[in-house]
């Protein structure tokens, strides 16, 4: 069968305020503040965790790699202890998901967000139910780029391989489809807005309304 997958930061919702948060908790504790803005800094949330106690490091000048993996589990602790304060589906995105399930493609997620964090956000936002499977960055030894997850991402949905797209919104999201040999689509509405055409994907997301039509003209 056709199937759609789904990254799940940054294209089906936007966590990034809760993400920004959660790094902060950890430069406070190091007595650093509030170092990333939630409003603005959206788009470094959107490269991880650890992505996000590098950039804050940098832009202090203190610590190192040793201190980000130090670090990081607190900045899961806290991210786990409010995940869903800020967090909201993209618009469209559910009635987008429940059309493509009616034309009868299956769709899932693969995410480099832990899984049990990721099934808890989907379970909360009211929309688990919609995917026929969710692949999370310690689901299988390999994270995105790697193409396994999303590989296994389209197995456990009930898929085709050779028939299936991936929808994102990162250069990271872009590359794990083209290892895994499928078409990706960009979102433009996530926090690197219309940037992500510069990566070149396949096609391009504006508005959820027209992903059943964008998807049809890449996989029929």
């Amino acid at each position: 069968m056709r199937s759609v997958i789904f990254d799940l930061d940054g294209t089906l919702a936007d966590t990034s305020r809760d993400l920004i948060n959660a790094a902060n908790v950890c430069f406070r504790d190091l007595g650093l503040g509030d170092v990333l803005d939630p409003l603005t800094d959206g788009w470094v949330g959107m490269q991880g965790g650890k992505a996000m106690l590098r950039e804050g490091f940098r832009r202090t000048g203190s610590y190192g790699d040793a201190e980000i993996e130090w670090q990081y589990p607190r900045l899961l602790e806290a991210y786990s202890e409010a995940l869903d304060h800020h967090t909201t589906l993209f618009p469209g995105v559910a009635e987008a998901v429940k059309e493509l399930s009616a034309l009868g493609y299956c769709v899932g997620i693969c995410t480099n967000k832990p899984e049990a964090l990721a099934e808890r956000l989907m379970v909360s936002l009211g929309v688990r139910d919609l995917f026929g499977s969710l692949v999370g960055a310690d689901t299988l030894p390999v994270r995105k780029p790697d193409p396994a997850p999303l590989r296994e991402a389209i197995k456990r949905a009930g898929g085709d391989p050779a028939r299936a797209v991936l929808v994102g919104d990162t250069i990271t999201d872009r590359e794990t489809a083209r290892a895994a040999g499928i078409a990706s689509i960009l979102v433009t509405f996530g926090p690197l807005g219309d940037a992500v055409r510069e990566m070149l994907p396949q096609a391009l997301l504006d508005d959820y309304a027209e992903l059943p039509d964008v998807v049809s003209a890449l996989i029929g």
